[in-house]
């Protein structure tokens, strides 16, 4: 069974997502949460597998929310993704993926197992949002280095940063689906990264991607 606490300062929006969402065999909400303090508490108290979490939300944001949860609950944020300049800081604090609110409910359910599996969800679409806000900003510092990193694995790690699937990745470099998930596992380990959206933030931190202007 997938626990689920869902994090929205909007009760009709978080009504909306619990009747969906426990309307599923293999998940169950735990809770409601009106801003990023509610959530945390109730992470800590209640347990969960996933936060579905608003960014924008009073007292308590989203992003803080994210980063006192750390390894306690995976995190998937509900954006209008084109109006939000936190999609970066969200990353960087710990969250597994985003989704926009007005998301398919059929899509919804599936990001939901996905997180909850261990996956991050980073569709193309939402990298090449991500990758116009890394654009936007100058500069990011470097929080891990390449070092013992191998030149498939660099090439793989542009190519996930660039928002290319496993199968789209397999096909480009000539490779089988396994060798690119064994490949994935080994950047996840090297780069002491949780999932594939932080090897984006490796990526994009070491240079290994930029955005023309």
């Amino acid at each position: 069974m997938i626990r689920v606490v869902v994090a929205d300062d909007q009760a009709l929006l978080r009504g909306s997502f619990r009747v969906l969402l426990e309307s599923e065999p293999d998940i169950t909400v735990l809770g409601e949460a009106g801003d990023g303090a509610e959530a945390v508490e109730l992470v800590e108290r209640e347990g969960a597998d996933v936060v579905l979490m608003d960014v924008r939300m009073p007292g308590m944001d989203g992003i803080e929310a994210t980063r006192r949860i750390g390894g306690q609950a995976r995190v998937l944020i509900l954006t209008m993704f084109d109006l939000d300049a936190y999609v970066y800081a969200a990353l960087r604090a710990g969250a597994s993926g985003f989704l926009l609110k007005d998301v398919p409910p059929a899509d919804l359910l599936t990001a939901v197992r996905v997180v909850a599996a261990g996956q991050a969800l980073l569709a193309p679409a939402v990298t090449r949002k991500l990758i116009a806000e890394f654009a936007r900003i100058p500069a990011h510092p470097v929080v891990r280095g390449l070092d013992g990193v191998t030149e498939r694995e660099t090439e793989v790690l542009t190519l996930i940063a660039r928002g290319l699937s496993n199968p789209e990745i397999a096909v480009h470099l000539h490779l089988s689906h396994a060798t690119v998930k064994t490949h994935i596992g080994r950047l996840l380990t090297k780069l002491n990264a949780r999932d594939r959206a932080q090897l984006v933030i490796a990526a994009y931190e070491n240079g290994l991607v930029t955005v023309a202007r």
